[in-house]
């Protein structure tokens, strides 16, 4: 019986067991989806799931399951991917069925080649939302959001997937900027070493690139960076690319969402991302699409991840002090919300002619004053 830590960290693996038990029967999705669904109603089983609103995407671990809680701002065309396909090693000629879904890239061994001619494969269809964090969110929302998840959720992707690059803090960026000769006492304090010790002789390059980096002076060979196009200025979450296997007909612009899925950040993604505009400017009618085009539906998967869904639904609201579906046909809280409405009311009533009287008798003023008052919460 797999345990919490195998659906959470390695839910490939689930999908591969349910793929291998259920081919070549076309069921094994909606078994995968039921599977995760019942998982996630085991006693607040969602809130062991790592955000991707409160982890940063280096201390998750890639192929990982994650939450996401974001609007949908663009949706791009449908693309085509190999749902089911089958390798061959061509030494023992033995084939073998793989799925394709939550996958970007396909997955075979080092003996083992893609038949792309076999009769088992199925060409399946999917669609890419560009999703974003809730624009204007407070920030007491995101503070309970991340407070009310357990130590061991917000602690674990950073245990079992430590980054390896270490970078400095904006506020020795903005110190090195204003201090220039500070940065050259560093370079030239760590250039003399040994011809061993090579680490030591690139990391100084590095720093002086980076801090350099910080003045915008762009190569003309290089490509400019890449604007997440975010609804308001000083945003600081990630922008996503959620792919969503099934019903994405039901979701639109500016709906949102909170999805659970399939963590990718393959960095094969930005190789393939670059072949792909190197070759589209050998031949301009290969690709009717512009680069950047190409760029902004295909950014680097460090910039901008990707999550293949498993599980999405739509929020009515963002307020996590309040059951997540207020519906009275779909919600079993609903009694307790109507109490609780119904507690406010006499309050409210209560508090109108207090500001009423304060205000002289004008009941509009008192209105105004009231929704003032909420706004600032």
């Amino acid at each position: 019986m797999p345990c919490v830590g195998d659906w959470l960290n390695s839910p490939l693996s689930i999908v591969q067991g349910i793929f291998a038990q259920n081919v070549p029967n076309s069921d094994w999705e909606k078994k995968v989806t039921e599977y995760f669904k019942e998982k996630l109603k085991e006693n607040n089983a969602t809130n062991w799931v790592p955000s991707l609103n409160d982890v940063p995407v280096h201390y998750l671990k890639p192929n990982s399951l994650v939450k996401f809680r974001c609007m949908v701002q663009d949706m791009f065309d449908p693309e085509f991917y190999m749902g089911v396909y089958e390798t061959v090693d061509p030494n023992t000629n033995a084939r073998v069925l793989h799925f394709g879904k939550y996958r970007d890239v396909a997955e075979c061994g080092p003996q083992q080649e893609i038949d792309l001619n076999s009769s088992q494969t199925v060409t399946s269809e999917r669609q890419t939302f560009y999703c974003v964090p809730v624009p204007g969110e407070s920030a007491w929302v995101k503070e309970i959001s991340f407070l009310t998840e357990p130590v061991q959720a917000r602690v674990s992707p950073s245990t079992s997937y430590t980054p390896s690059r270490h970078k400095r803090s904006y506020e020795e960026d903005e110190d090195m900027d204003l201090h220039p000769s500070k940065q050259k006492e560093q370079h030239t304090g760590k250039s003399c070493c040994s011809g061993s010790d090579i680490h030591g002789c690139v990391e100084p390059k590095r720093l002086e690139t980076e801090a350099s980096a910080g003045h915008h002076v762009i190569s003309p060979n290089c490509s400019p960076p890449l604007d997440l196009n975010f609804p308001l200025p000083g945003e600081k979450g990630p922008a996503c690319l959620v792919k969503v296997y099934e019903s994405w007909e039901s979701f639109k612009v500016n709906d949102v969402l909170e999805v659970f899925g399939v963590l990718s950040v393959d960095p094969v993604l930005s190789i393939v991302n670059s072949e792909e505009r190197d070759g589209s400017s050998l031949d301009p009618m290969e690709c009717m699409d512009t680069a950047e085009e190409q760029r902004v539906h295909s950014p680097p998967a460090s910039l901008v991840p990707r999550i293949h869904v498993i599980l999405a639904q739509k929020l009515q609201h963002i307020n996590p002090l309040l059951p997540a579906c207020l519906n009275e046909e779909e919600s079993k809280t609903c009694k307790f919300v109507s109490n609780f409405m119904s507690e406010l009311s006499p309050v409210r009533a209560e508090l109108l002619g207090f500001l009423t009287h304060a205000l002289l008798g004008d009941s509009l003023a008192a209105e105004y004053l009231i929704l003032h008052l909420i706004s600032t919460v």
